[in-house]
């Protein structure tokens, strides 16, 4: 693996921990839920002899701090612009996977003149499009916004409950290996870090009524969008849902799946997915 830098940034709200590493035009990797920065390791190792990549742990994850509050996707979104911002990037282009989606599209449409190209992957936008609960098939959504309770049932079980995750939602299996469980429940054990990470799902209402009214209000992003789902859908994967979801609100959207993936697709296909990405950033260097 690539070696990264490790880093904190002392924000307004927010101890934000993020990595870095390689050299030339920016790029930003948000991350979703069960993971942290580390689901993007096999991407920065590819794209670091081209890139500077920015990987940070999102409000409440990782290595990051733990705030009562400040879940839905406006603010954690406003927590990495402040990291762009005081790291001086410029205009960089945006990549997000799970709920570092959601994130990444309210980062774009608040500051679509910073973003040079977005890139949403195996997730839709809250608000927008094919429901991204998929009508309660994603059975652990509500479970997750259920009060008290996932956090009362799953403390001190970590391993055993994010690990059917990383397997019922992966195509290729050993994508997510025991080290790398290992290094995952390392952070989702630490005090509040379940909390937070199911609050990113009790904010889904709260991200569907702002991205609701954005889209009613006209607005639509100016930037190329890349929205690409993982292709085996029998692995909880979203296929052509991302690109549905953002042709709502976007004015150019290239589309497509990544074959023989379930849902995480850094971890399962991270030579597909960078060269999907590399072609669209070449295609596309200034937005």
């Amino acid at each position: 693996m690539t070696a990264v830098e490790h880093h904190f940034a002392h924000l307004s709200q927010v101890t934000m921990h993020y990595v870095t590493a390689g050299e030339g035009p920016p790029v930003v990797l948000l991350h979703g839920w069960p993971s942290t920065w580390y689901e993007w390791r096999h991407v920065i190792d590819r794209l670091a002899g081209e890139y500077r990549v920015i990987a940070p742990d999102l409000r409440g994850l990782g290595d990051s701090s733990r705030p009562a509050d400040g879940y839905d996707k406006a603010t954690v979104a406003a927590d990495v612009h402040e990291l762009v911002a005081q790291l001086g990037l410029g205009r960089f282009h945006l990549v997000g996977h799970d709920w570092g989606g959601p994130t990444a599209f309210a980062l774009a449409a608040a500051h679509p003149g910073e973003v040079r190209t977005l890139s949403i992957v195996d997730v839709t936008v809250p608000g927008i499009g094919p429901d991204i609960s998929q009508g309660g098939q994603r059975w652990h959504h509500l479970f997750h916004r259920t009060p008290d309770l996932p956090e009362a049932l799953v403390t001190g079980r970590e391993r055993i409950y994010l690990s059917w995750f990383y397997d019922a939602f992966s195509w290729r299996k050993g994508a997510v290996s025991d080290a790398d469980i290992d290094e995952y429940v390392r952070t989702y054990a630490k005090p509040g870090a379940l909390r937070a990470g199911f609050a990113f799902y009790r904010n889904i209402p709260r991200d569907a009524a702002d991205n609701a009214r954005l889209l009613a209000s006209g607005f639509r992003l100016p930037m190329p969008v890349l929205a690409l789902g993982g292709a085996r859908t029998e692995a909880r994967a979203r296929g052509l849902e991302p690109a549905e979801s953002l042709g709502h609100i976007a004015l150019l959207v290239e589309g497509g799946v990544i074959a023989d993936s379930g849902h995480f697709v850094p971890e399962e296909q991270p030579d597909a997915l960078c060269d999907r990405l590399v072609d669209f950033w070449r295609r596309h260097p200034d937005g």
